[in-house]
């Protein structure tokens, strides 16, 4: 299935079957009781969501918006269990996929902890750049995003934003 970009691929609360991403980026956003969205997590080529979900099944956490045109498989949820049922080697499989995804989690703890708040937004980028070059990261993020993302302010993510178009 193709979600072209901006398009939701599932809405936070619902319930429903597992993705496989094999292609593009989405973000997970948290939708709050007064409608403000906080962007929580960035998903990448090859990883299957929702994680919380990968061995027992939950409502999904956030809302999936995707950031670029993306491919994805749909994995229905009764075929998803069963078939960890019936291969219980499967689990060793779902653990290094949840491995991964905490290491991606330990470079965006690297990324936050950066000092200078140029360093944060320089760190991100080169994160980005893997997956989306030659596109520029404001091209996928809004400066808002970008600054949830990393713990930063709209109005930084501004000022280092146009003090490094400038230099």
């Amino acid at each position: 299935m193709i979600v072209h970009k901006g398009e939701t691929l599932f809405l936070q609360g619902e319930s429903g079957p597992l993705y496989h991403l094999r292609s593009g980026l989405l973000k997970i956003v948290r939708v709050h009781p007064d409608g403000s969205q906080i962007l929580v997590n960035i998903i990448v080529p090859d990883e299957i969501i929702p994680h919380h979900s990968l061995i027992s099944p939950n409502p999904y956490f956030g809302t999936a918006i995707a950031l670029v045109t993306c491919e994805v498989d749909v994995l229905p949820a009764a075929s998803w269990y069963g078939e960890l049922e019936q291969h219980p080697d499967r689990y060793r499989s779902i653990a290094l996929q949840l491995q991964d995804k905490l290491r991606m989690m330990q470079q965006r703890i690297d990324q936050l902890t950066a000092i200078a708040p140029a360093d944060k937004l320089r760190k991100l980028e080169v994160w980005f750049d893997h997956y989306i070059s030659p596109t520029a990261l404001t091209d996928v993020l809004t400066q808002d995003e970008i600054g949830q993302f990393i713990g930063l302010r709209r109005e930084t993510i501004n000022r280092l934003l146009r003090a490094k178009k400038e230099s």
